[in-house]
């Protein structure tokens, strides 16, 4: 069977299972001016993709047994004290099966934290990047030398596979996002992070032979979802490894649903400034709010000192990726998963800002970020 032929047949098995009612009630996607309002109430955004670094995934971030309040106050005050005010946090499908209440008892914490700090999180929702086979209970310890070694998937291979666990996954959706629809305290709603990864170099072997095809049929569903639960939020996916040079042109399937489907627009970009800006350009002719949900990769050119200003300059919201050094061991390259940095340290930091202590990898970066944050 053809990619194409499984998408129509999936989104067929997804419409009739689920969708009888579903869209009414549901609300629908923004306007280019409700998005533009929305955003001129904004301060300029800026935070990192945040994971306390007691855990290595996000399971272990949220689990009740691992739950860190503490850890999460502390770093979370020092990302405020720096300026940020914003941080990107991964939710998790399996979360919500194994304690609903207890999870959003959970969220609600971190929220009340957060606020504390002036921080207000964007709640990404589904992950088709790293391990293809997440489980509950405790996770294993780092891979030393490996960069992000214990991340996993939102659905897991296996719920992908499954379209009799769509109905759960729905259920997921509909029930967190619902639980906190009208909650100041929530900047945005991430439906899915980088749904066309094939995570080719770490876990490439494991995935499903059609996961794209899946994928393509699954995520418009889980923006009905997230629009059935009628959030006050905006809701978005992050665009990643655009070729701007050929004017979109070549945007794959994923890649229009993602921007078809989004109430602002983000996106993710590792690349030198000149491309940065270049994919800025591009993404603003959709005429809506652009923010950047994933940047900073020291050793391949996109770095606080470059990219920074030109978001500030462009009023782009900037979120890197890694806050404090801990498990996910992301100051790591990617490319440790071919050659793992176990006798040597990685001439410069990959990702992360800070020290487990809270100290800064380059404190230069850090005035940075507090000096852009506090101009008008």
């Amino acid at each position: 069977m053809t990619g194409r032929k499984l998408i129509f047949l999936l989104a067929g098995v997804i419409l009739a299972g689920m969708c009888p009612g579903a869209a009414r009630g549901q609300r629908e996607r923004w306007s280019e001016a409700k998005a533009n309002s929305w955003y001129a109430q904004q301060p300029w955004l800026v935070g990192s993709n945040y994971t306390p670094k007691s855990a290595i995934n996000q399971l272990e971030m949220w689990q009740e047994a691992t739950f860190d309040p503490k850890e999460i106050d502390k770093e979370l005050g020092w990302a405020g004290g720096m300026g940020m005010n914003t941080m990107r946090v991964f939710l998790h499908d399996l979360l919500w099966e194994q304690d609903a209440e207890g999870f959003k008892k959970r969220i609600d914490e971190f929220l009340t934290i957060a606020s504390k700090h002036h921080i207000r999180p964007i709640f990404v929702l589904f992950d088709s990047c790293w391990d293809p086979y997440p489980h509950l209970g405790p996770q294993h310890p780092p891979i030393p030398g490996v960069h992000n070694s214990g991340w996993v998937q939102s659905p897991g291979a296996a719920a992908l596979e499954d379209t009799k666990q769509y109905p759960r996954l729905k259920a997921y959706v509909i029930g967190v996002v619902g639980a906190f629809a009208n909650d100041d305290r929530i900047l945005a709603w991430d439906v899915w992070n980088e749904p066309g990864a094939d995570n080719a170099g770490s876990y490439g072997k494991e995935e499903l032979k059609d996961k794209r095809a899946r994928v393509t049929a699954l995520l418009p569903q889980a923006f009905e979802w997230a629009r059935e639960a009628n959030p006050k939020q905006p809701l978005t996916s992050g665009v990643c490894c655009v070729d701007t040079s050929a004017d979109g042109s070549d945007l794959d399937e994923i890649q229009k649903i993602q921007l078809r489907e989004s109430d602002v627009v983000t996106f993710h970009n590792y690349t030198w400034p000149e491309y940065f800006r270049r994919e800025i350009g591009w993404l603003k002719k959709y005429n809506r709010p652009v923010i950047c949900t994933e940047y900073m990769a020291r050793a391949v050119g996109s770095t606080f000192d470059t990219i920074l200003p030109i978001a500030k300059e462009e009023h782009v919201g900037a979120i890197n990726w890694g806050f404090v050094a801990g498990k996910t061991q992301t100051y790591y390259p990617w490319e440790s998963w071919e050659h793992p940095y176990i006798l040597d340290q990685p001439p410069v930091w990959f990702h992360d800002i800070l020290h487990p202590d809270g100290t800064p990898y380059r404190k230069a970066e850090v005035e940075l970020i507090r000096r852009l944050s506090e101009e008008k």
